[in-house]
């Protein structure tokens, strides 16, 4: 069992999605709905299902293919630059999934999101802590201080976020990776640490409920070894997510 909280909602389960939802393509919104749902094709987080009148005319073209998921069978289409599958009955009945990337940017309300939905049931709290937090690559110290901002995201292990004025930077240099999270925004910047790559992530301008993180930088507690008050903590193991 891990140490922190995993994902509870089963595939194939929906709830509603309260937000207005869109979508744009070469510039322009084709897709503007208040009436999505959400539905877990696997646990971690859900997908947008759009209802078909609310996408623009035109943006799907039929492949005249099929494919057979758990919840149903959805006809394939093609959309922007990727796919798109259209369910004539079932719990996604009239509606339209579309491959996240086949789109060029994905809004909330009026607040862009990136690689998918947020997860409804899930929570990401940035909160600032006294504890001693120290992380080792091989007994080398990367990073050690008194004052990280702790990052708890449901479905994955803690991440420490240390000020950079703490952080030895003698022993990183920079990669060219960038990533993107739901919940936290695009990363401005990565490093690696010896043959070790990206190991270590920063974001200068998170969403606004992650500001407390803004130019900290955290490192991957599966590629290294952290101390909590002196304590070793066990390597999580974990798909890698920043």
């Amino acid at each position: 069992m891990s140490s922190y909280p995993e994902p509870l909602v089963p595939p194939g389960s929906t709830a509603p999605a309260p937000r207005r939802i869109r979508a744009t393509l070469d510039g322009r919104v084709v897709l503007d709905t208040t009436d999505a749902i959400y539905l877990w094709e696997f646990p971690p987080y859900p997908q947008y299902y759009v209802p078909l009148a609310d996408v623009a005319d035109g943006l799907l073209t039929d492949t005249g293919e099929t494919k057979t998921f758990g919840h149903g069978v959805a006809r394939v289409h093609t959309a922007g630059s990727g796919k798109a599958w259209l369910y004539d009955d079932g719990i996604a009945k009239d509606r339209v999934r579309f491959q996240w990337d086949a789109l060029e940017s994905w809004f909330e309300e009026d607040e862009e999101i990136f690689v998918h939905p947020r997860n409804p049931y899930a929570r990401c709290d940035a909160i600032r802590t006294g504890r001693h937090v120290r992380v080792e690559l091989d007994g080398t110290i990367l990073a050690e201080s008194s004052s990280t901002v702790i990052v708890f995201e449901t479905g994955l292990p803690p991440r420490y976020y240390f000020p950079r004025t703490e952080v030895a930077f003698e022993h990183l240099t920079p990669s060219d990776t960038r990533t993107a999270c739901p919940y936290k925004g695009r990363t401005t910047a990565y490093w690696n640490a010896g043959d070790r790559p990206d190991l270590a992530w920063s974001y200068d301008f998170p969403t606004a409920s992650l500001v407390p993180i803004a130019g900290l930088v955290a490192f991957f507690d599966e590629k290294v070894d952290t101390f909590i008050d002196g304590v070793r903590q066990e390597r999580p193991v974990t798909p890698f997510s920043d």
